[in-house]
């Protein structure tokens, strides 16, 4: 089961030069096959005078959609060492797209993957990603007397706090790493005597 993946915060861009022949690879967050297949298109517009714009994405949390296409290159040169390059980045909810403005010289097949590969790697280098794991959302709803003791073990453990409301009780909103959430759960019941109300959400990456 996959506990964690990455996650771009940002796009980038990146480019090479190889015989005359420039490489430039752009990268997008998207989360469904149509989003990926629309920034495809929207490079294509931007360079709608280069040879070839290459692309593959991957979509998803577990077992992602992957896709790839070569757009007029030599089957295997283009798309899919692009993937390789998403896949060896365990990044998720990508697109790359490599575009391609031809230098007069042909590169051959091993000179394609090359250049392909380095330009979305150098694409890649200009993003900012974060970590995602799986959580669980915890709802901590307890009175003004037990809030002082919760919140020193909230805030002395590996837990984000989403937010906390003050009303006539105090609810904590927080996500929870699943290897924390049993220990989280007993120290609060403990310190409150069992009067803290623990609402636990199911299962999700965060």
């Amino acid at each position: 089961m996959l506990e964690s993946y990455l996650e771009l915060v940002s796009g980038g861009e990146g480019e090479i030069v190889e015989k005359k022949s420039r490489f430039i690879g752009q990268i997008k967050p998207v989360y469904s096959e149509e989003e990926a297949y629309a920034f495809v298109e929207q490079i294509k517009k931007k360079h709608y005078d280069a040879r070839h714009n290459c692309f593959a994405f991957s979509i998803g949390d577990e077992m992602p959609l992957l896709r790839f296409s070569d757009d007029g290159e030599p089957q295997g040169t283009a798309g899919k060492p692009i993937l390789e390059v998403i896949n060896g980045s365990g990044i998720h909810n990508i697109c790359i797209v490599v575009t391609r403005y031809f230098g007069g010289t042909l590169l051959g097949t091993g000179g394609l993957v090359r250049a392909y590969t380095d330009a979305a790697k150098e694409a890649l280098g200009n993003c900012e990603t974060k970590r995602k794991q799986r959580i669980y959302p915890i709802k901590v709803t307890t009175d003004y007397a037990d809030m002082g003791k919760i919140q020193y073990i909230i805030e002395s453990a590996d837990v984000r706090v989403v937010d906390k409301v003050f009303t006539d009780e105090v609810v904590f909103w927080l996500e929870v790493p699943v290897d924390s959430k049993d220990k989280l759960v007993v120290a609060i019941t403990e310190a409150s005597g069992a009067r803290a109300v623990i609402d636990i959400g199911d299962e999700i990456f965060g």
